[in-house]
């Protein structure tokens, strides 16, 4: 058997069960996420949340997210992937239990803080362990193929299994779904996965700069995700912008002069890396924006129950796998930069589709083009877009490089919805049909302009870097 044909052999039978168990971990990720909007309204009325407060239920996932992903990278390379993955599955199961049991607004925050603790610290260990367990190329893009359709297909499986759920057993079950599965991941991650290897001790953790960096981001995140609704110039806002930026300046200090710094400078010469930081940024904003708007117009315009909503997102869902899968072969044959060119071009025409679409009266079916264009959209740039931001990164780099590029996609996710929020006039659960038909719009008008933008930019990018 020849050496090709051998390697091809080996990447086809490692394409298994490990990429099965890094699936289902980024399904988690992408569920918890998602899987509280339909719940929300529900979580409202049984804990006391008001309108205002009620967006923290999935705020504090983000906020904690974003602002401890670099960490959790750089403890995915330096302390093990594997170690890594397992702990954060404990966490996940341990405060879904929790919250499944809470009996205050408080207790369910402080809940939703652990999990997104979790997700930072298992996100950028799930996707270092694809990127050096597979080998770059073919068999590499399919597995992130598998792990992308898990990851972007959850975004919208998530409102549909919420609603699922929460129209049988109530609002709990939405966080005790989780304890089972997170269990089994972690069992299964420490079972199947290789041992860390010893730590190279010539490689420093750089906890001044984790911590700098992490404080800074967090009080950015939490900064773009309170601001917007209750005030720039209200004390918090003020006071987050301070510390934030206190910690970020002291992080640039300490990475300046780190002999191991958190964050290398060597990786953004990598134009994969550096493309795949910006549109993450961009595809959270938009992309994963848009079930919150879609979740008020089914509910709070068209009347339909948890399970109807939940139903109304089988469709894209599905679509949106279908998207992943069909990136791998889009990749090998037009490239990573034009597909996310023709990603982004056709969401703006999906959420553009969608602002003529959705009125007082008009029928699923007149959603359908819109949602099928922006589904598929999300799918085949989800995946060309962690292809990218593996690309050329060497094995002990991959955590810091996937904490790099995911951080961006939860603080544009922090700052995306924020402003859409803003620009709809802060429509929630308790506005009128009329004012949220008008900010659904003037958001989804939005999120158009906003990928068009971004696929124009990236257009214009590849033709200035040609030689």
């Amino acid at each position: 058997m020849s050496a090709t044909a051998a390697e091809s052999t080996t990447g086809r039978r490692r394409l298994g069960l490990p990429v099965v168990v890094l699936a289902l971990a980024q399904l988690v990720i992408s569920l918890d996420y998602s899987i509280v909007y339909v719940a929300l309204p529900e979580i409202g009325a049984g804990l006391g949340f008001s309108d205002h407060d009620l967006q923290w239920v999935v705020s504090a996932y983000v906020v904690t997210t974003g602002g401890f992903l670099l960490l959790g990278g750089r403890a995915a390379d330096l302390l093990g992937r594997r170690r890594m993955f397992v702990l954060a599955a404990a966490i996940y199961a341990a405060s879904s239990l929790v919250g499944g049991l809470a009996q205050s607004p408080g207790v369910l925050l402080a809940v939703r803080a652990a999990q997104g603790i979790g997700g930072s610290l298992l996100f950028p260990a799930t996707l270092s362990l694809i990127n050096t367990t597979y080998a770059e190329g073919p068999v590499r893009n399919r597995a992130l193929a598998v792990w992308g359709a898990a990851g972007a297909g959850g975004l919208c499986f998530g409102s549909l299994l919420g609603g699922v759920l929460v129209h049988g057993y109530g609002w709990p079950s939405v966080f005790l779904v989780n304890v089972p599965v997170a269990l089994a991941l972690a069992v299964l991650g420490w079972l199947l996965f290789p041992v860390d290897p010893p730590r190279d001790r010539t490689r420093r953790f750089d906890a001044a700069g984790a911590m700098a960096a992490t404080a800074g981001l967090t009080m950015a995140v939490f900064l773009l995700v309170y601001a917007p609704a209750w005030g720039w110039m209200r004390p918090a806002s003020l006071a987050a912008a301070a510390v934030g930026l206190v910690f970020l300046v002291l992080f640039t200090a300490i990475e300046r002069r780190a002999p191991d710094p958190l964050v290398p400078v060597r990786l953004f010469r990598h134009r994969g890396l550096v493309l795949a930081t910006a549109v993450a940024a961009l595809f959270s904003a938009t992309f994963s924006s848009l079930p919150y708007f879609l979740t008020l117009y089914f509910q709070a315009v068209r009347g339909y129950d948890a399970l109807v909503t939940g139903l109304c997102f089988l469709l894209p869902a599905v679509v949106v796998a279908a998207g992943t899968q069909a990136g791998p072969p889009a990749v090998a044959r037009f490239g990573m930069r034009r597909l996310l060119v023709g990603g982004l071009a056709a969401g703006a025409v999906g959420a553009l589709a969608l602002v003529t679409a959705v009125s007082a009266d008009g029928s699923y079916l007149s959603l359908v083009p819109g949602i099928v264009l922006i589904s598929l959209a999300q799918g085949s740039a989800w995946t060309a877009l962690w292809i990218a931001a593996a690309s050329g990164v060497a094995p002990g780099d991959q955590g810091i490089a996937s904490g790099i590029a995911s951080t961006s996609l939860q603080v544009g996710g922090a700052v995306g919805l924020a402003l859409l929020v803003a620009v709809a006039s802060g429509i929630g659960q308790q506005s009128s049909a009329p004012a949220l038909l008008d900010g659904i719009r003037t958001a989804l008008l939005v999120m158009s302009g906003a990928l068009a933008l971004g696929a124009l930019t990236a257009l214009t990018t590849r033709k200035a870097t040609s030689p």
